[in-house]
């Protein structure tokens, strides 16, 4: 798969050309996502590289995101904009990209760090968000939430770590984990009619 350098600008293009476009990569049309490329690499580049200073980690992020495309591309199917599409997918693989950094530093950390107390119940609860119930539940609370939780809860990561890893100050990443625990036990409870909560208490 050839695809050009990034250029400068925002993106381009009109939505129901992406759109056509798009299509086209779903069936397999390789020119159609160089054009796809160079139409929008250029911005999602730059806007990557604001949010992360290497740039060897904003080339991997943006080529893997178009590969992305390529495999994902029959999922769009005309839902929003495709910039905004693209968008989602470049800013998920950076945080993938940065996340798996900051485990390797902290697995590279030379004296290991002080016991720390048990998880609580609804801790080891948090801990299963990307399955069943729960998984499901954190689907319907706000992205921006459930990468906090991800990131503080399922990855382990401290709050410091947590707001260099999603470029938010510390204040807003304890502000967000606490709205998330809200968020996720109302969307618990709607999806449930009776029976024992999984965070505690009842439905």
């Amino acid at each position: 798969m050839r695809l050009s350098r990034p250029v400068g600008g925002g993106p381009s293009g009109g939505d129901e050309d992406d759109g056509a476009l798009l299509r086209a990569v779903a069936r397999g049309d390789a020119g159609a996502l160089a054009v796809l490329y160079d139409r929008h690499a250029g911005w999602l580049h730059a806007r990557l590289a604001r949010r992360c200073p290497d740039e060897e980690t904003v080339r991997e992020v943006l080529q893997d995101t178009f590969v992305t495309v390529w495999r994902s591309a029959g999922g769009h199917r005309g839902r929003g904009e495709a910039g905004g599409w693209l968008w989602v997918i470049a800013a998920r693989r950076l945080v993938d990209a940065q996340r798996a950094g900051v485990r390797a530093e902290r697995a590279s950390a030379a004296p290991p760090e002080p016991a720390v107390p048990a998880p609580s119940a609804e801790d080891r609860v948090l801990a299963g968000l990307e399955y069943g119930e729960v998984g499901a539940a954190l689907d319907r609370i706000s992205p921006e939430l459930a990468e906090v939780l991800r990131a503080t809860v399922v990855d382990g990561l401290t709050t410091r770590e947590a707001a260099r890893l999603l470029g938010i100050p510390e204040g807003t990443v304890k502000t967000r984990a606490l709205r998330a625990r809200r968020e996720l036990r109302a969307a618990l409870d709607a999806g449930r009619a009776r029976g024992p909560h999984p965070l505690g208490g009842t439905a």
